[in-house]
This record gives C-alpha cells, sequence and structure tokens, in this order.
C-alpha cells in the first residue's frame, strides 16, 4: 500500500486496537510516532523496544496543544515529516458501566466529547501546517459502527462518535484543496479486553451471530481499512466513513 518510508502518528497506541495499529505500520515499512496518555507510558515504552527503531513513544493528552506540538516535531525530526494521522484515542473502557440518559451528568457527557472530538480536532488542526507544506497527507479519524446503530447505554459515547464522522466530512471539505484525505473508520464491536470490560459474554456472543459474517470481530480485521486510507492506494477517497463490522450495518 505504498507506506514504505512514510510517517504516521498513531494515538491511542499503547494497547488494545491502536497497538495493533503500530505494528501493522511497522511491518508495512513506515515509521510511527506512537501516543497514549502518561498513564500508559510503561507500556508504551515497551511498545517502542518491540517495534524497533521505527517506533518512537510520547506520552501525553489529545486536548492538550503542546502534547500534539511534541508529536508533530517528533514525526519530522525524528523521521524528516509527517504524512498521516490515526485519531485513534478515546474514552470507552472508561464509560463503565452501561447507563440511560437520564443518569449521566453533565460531567460524564463533557469528559467523552472533550477527548473523542475536541481531542480529534485538535489533531487534525496540529497536522495540517506539516501535510500542506509536505503537499498533502492522509488523516483517518477512528468513528465507531454505534453512531450508526444508536446502542443504548452509552449515549454520550455514541454521540461522540457521530460527532466525529461530521468533522470527518467538513474537514474533507476544507483540507481537500491542499492534498490532505479526511476519512473514517467505524468499528463494530471488537472482541479484547475493554470490550470485555463493559459487556458481558452473551452480549459478545449475541452481536457475532448478528453479523453476516457471523464471527466475533477482533483488531486484525481493522487493518486493512486503515492501511489502505492512509496509503497512497486511497488516495482519492476523501469525506468517506468506512464500516469495518462484519455485516451488521450497510450504508
Amino acid at each position: 500500500m505504498q507506506l514504505g518510508g512514510k510517517t504516521v502518528v498513531v494515538t491511542g497506541a499503547a494497547g488494545g486496537i491502536g497497538e495493533r495499529y503500530v505494528h501493522a505500520f511497522a511491518e508495512a515499512g513506515a515509521n510511527v510516532v506512537a501516543a497514549d496518555v502518561p498513564a500508559a507510558a510503561g507500556a508504551g515504552a515497551e511498545l517502542a523496544a518491540k517495534a524497533g527503531d521505527r517506533v518512537r513513544f510520547v506520552a501525553g493528552d489529545v486536548t492538550d496543544d503542546g502534547h500534539w506540538a511534541e508529536l508533530v516535531a517528533t514525526a519530522r525530526d525524528g523521521f524528516g515529516g509527517l504524512d498521516a494521522l490515526v485519531n485513534n484515542a478515546a474514552i470507552y473502557q472508561g464509560l463503565g458501566a452501561k447507563r440511560s440518559l437520564t443518569e449521566l451528568t453533565a460531567d460524564d457527557w463533557d469528559t467523552v466529547l472533550r477527548v473523542n472530538v475536541r481531542g480529534t480536532w485538535q489533531g487534525i488542526r496540529a497536522v495540517v501546517p506539516a501535510m500542506r507544506e509536505a503537499g498533502g497527507g492522509r488523516i483517518v479519524n477512528i468513528s465507531s459502527a454505534t453512531a450508526r446503530m444508536g446502542v443504548p447505554g452509552f449515549v454520550h459515547y455514541v454521540a461522540s462518535k457521530a460527532a466525529v464522522e461530521g468533522l470527518t466530512r467538513a474537514a474533507a471539505r476544507e483540507l481537500g484543496p491542499h492534498g490532505i484525505t479526511v476519512n473514517a473508520v467505524a468499528p463494530g464491536l471488537v472482541t479484547d479486553e475493554a470490550t470485555r470490560a463493559l459487556n458481558s459474554e452473551d452480549y459478545i456472543a449475541a452481536a457475532a451471530g448478528g453479523r453476516a459474517l457471523g464471527r466475533e470481530m477482533v483488531p486484525d480485521d481493522l487493518v486493512g481499512a486503515v492501511l489502505f486510507l492512509t496509503s497512497g492506494s486511497g488516495g482519492f477517497m476523501t469525506g468517506q466513513t468506512l464500516v469495518v463490522d462484519g455485516g451488521v450495518v450497510f450504508t
């Protein structure tokens, strides 16, 4: 997918699906600036050590402009440029038990929207100057199939991912003239540690049974879509959301 020598920033990268993205990019020959919260610094350092010279880890907060400036500087100074951004960081496992919208507090709402939406916008804003200077770039925002399904119990999370898709379309219109594509990937329910922390095994099994492909979804199922949209092969696609869920939501 023409990723050899490219440099990609991946947020939410120290574990779970984000960690799989980092390894996939490195395996494809790309350089990766991996980012996650300070609490995950140990896991991030271990990830970088395993991946070798192609990966550098930076701890910080995606709602902090200083963190974004450090990520861009690391890409430029360490690898000579910045070609792509995967906005993967989001509050999900931290949502806790499912609650109705009447049980949520304003603080619950603001915390999720601050990270999942504002943090995504701040990332786009931060990388645009470097991408403009380079004559183009690729931005992939991670949404969720829940934005199309209206899953109850996580209304703030669902709303945040719907906002990410709207942000994706608006940014694609604005940045297209600069050669920058902006797309989103909307995963279905991925069977991983975060999902098991929030959902029962019966719920996960029912989700798998409701898919056209009839099986549980794993992080590897998302890799192809993300690599495609960050590569030269996806260069004429922008403003789109690819739903990767094994055949539940048909768009």
